[in-house]
């Protein structure tokens, strides 16, 4: 009997061991998750939903940065400065470079944005002279580089950009390059010391026009856009997603970019089908844009894809992308994002490893005790004697929350080598201020920086050279004296 009574107490533990086991929590970073015999309940299935809709999403920002970036300057072409598909833009001043993503204030800039579905075959004429640029797809991937760098050797030329699947065209005396994508960019730099020569007598020489205007290309060429305010920062909130759908609508399927199409079909992206995202939707998108923003922003002012340039400094490389986005093993995705939250374009000649040409730039976030660089202080940047430079240096400083030059009383957000009345030290040296009032002695040297703003550097070498290569010349960190 007593045996019986054991047999009948542990079948019923048994059974309410079975039935408690058909019970579960689980404590996560996402709260607590419940399972009804080993399967989600139905409120921890929409939240598993929503959160894989989120991660998603967040990754979709960090993906779509380069591409949002180019969109963003060709609406400002030809929504706000209403240029024709193609047309070069000369943005020279500060208030005509100030919507651009960290500009060099020092060199004029001549930009066009086209979209080849409209256009059709769009070609470029270059002069002879002392400028360097690239065409580059709506991803930043670049087709060719221009100028000294390109294949025209700064010896002036023609170029031809053929659409996605356009058959071969036999162009005599033009470069013929393919695009991938619809919408291109067009940028070149013009390098000569003699800024306004250059811009006096190069600009009225470029041209751009399809390929069915060839006989009769368009008379007005360069325009400048003026005192019209415009920015190419990519959008927050949900305009970042009515961008990102304009994207999918209009260009080709990327073979590397199908499993993020897939993804974004539950928030309501899909090629083919209106954008009009549900309150759940909207409610994900929109948080999405301000963490997967939060993830640029750390992903670019603290990358971990490199470690610091020179060693035992804050500097780092600002572009850490290849001009393909590709390595042996994967695809540049982190390093991609990280350039193109704060920046536009790349080219070869930005990551050249030859002495003597290109440009390199080199950022700084931090001040040498490791702080966040910030408007109220004031720093001093040391640079050594002998820059390793052919043909000049300069620093700028641009505003953390745009990506954009700081806008101080004096529209002047840079210093350079160029300037005429730079002061030297007696070896030397030259002594560069940040800070908001201008230290005694100093003021030709001084970049006048905004209490409670925080913003970086950008430290441009341009035709660098073995020194900068070989680390023999080191940039000092910059230090906060004030």
């Amino acid at each position: 009997m007593h045996k019986a009574l054991l047999t009948i107490a542990a079948t019923a533990l048994l059974a309410m061991v079975s039935i408690a086991g058909a019970q579960e929590t689980q404590k996560t970073r996402i709260g607590e998750l419940k399972f009804e015999s080993g399967y989600p309940s139905k409120e921890t299935t929409a939240t598993l939903y929503d959160e894989m809709d989120f991660q998603r999403a967040c990754q979709a920002y960090l993906w779509g940065i380069p591409a949002v970036g180019i969109l963003e300057w060709k609406h400002a072409h030809d929504d706000i400065f209403k240029v024709r598909n193609g047309q070069w833009v000369a943005m020279i001043s500060f208030d005509e470079k100030l919507g651009i993503l960290t500009p060099n204030f020092t060199t004029p800039y001549l930009v066009a944005t086209a979209d080849l579905s409209k256009s059709g075959p769009l070609a470029l004429e270059l002069p002879k002279g002392l400028m360097a640029g690239m065409v580059i797809d709506v991803w930043q991937r670049v087709l060719t580089d221009l100028g000294v760098v390109g294949p025209d050797k700064g010896e002036g030329g023609k170029y031809l950009i053929l659409p996605p699947g356009h058959e071969e065209i036999k162009a005599d005396g033009f470069h013929v390059v393919r695009s991938s994508t619809n919408t291109i960019f067009i940028g070149l730099r013009l390098l000569d010391a003699d800024r306004e020569k250059a811009i006096r007598e190069l600009v009225p020489q470029l041209r751009s026009y399809t390929w069915a205007e060839r006989a009769t290309p368009p008379k007005e060429q360069a325009v400048q856009p003026g005192d019209k305010q415009w920015s190419q920062m990519p959008p927050r909130g949900m305009a970042y997603w009515d961008r990102i759908a304009e994207l999918i609508e209009t260009e080709p399927v990327q073979e590397r970019d199908r499993f993020i199409l897939a993804q974004l079909r539950f928030l309501g992206i899909e090629k083919g089908k209106p954008f009009t995202p549900d309150a759940r939707q909207q409610k994900i998108l929109s948080e999405a844009a301000v963490v997967g923003e939060a993830m640029a922003k750390a992903n670019t002012a603290d990358k971990r894809v490199e470690p610091a340039f020179w060693p035992n400094t804050h500097w780092k490389h600002a572009l850490v992308v290849s001009v393909d986005q590709r390595q042996p093993g994967f695809d540049q995705f982190d390093e991609r994002a990280a350039w193109y939250y704060e920046a536009v374009g790349i080219s070869q000649a930005m990551l050249t490893q030859t002495p003597g040409v290109g440009q390199r730039y080199i950022a700084a976030y931090q001040d040498k005790a490791g702080a966040w660089l910030t408007g109220g202080n004031t720093y001093r940047l040391r640079v050594p004697a002998n820059p390793p430079v052919e043909q000049f240096w300069s620093v700028t400083v641009y505003d953390e929350g745009t990506r954009q030059m700081i806008v101080n009383d004096a529209k002047h957000p840079d210093l350079s080598s160029r300037k005429a009345d730079l002061t030297k030290n007696a070896d030397g040296t030259v002594d560069v201020y940040f800070g908001p009032t201008a230290p005694k002695g100093f003021e030709k040297n001084w970049v006048q920086t905004l209490p409670g703003k925080g913003y970086f550097l950008y430290f441009r070498f341009y035709a660098p050279t073995k020194a900068f290569f070989d680390k023999s010349w080191t940039l000092n960190d910059v230090e906060k004296v004030q």
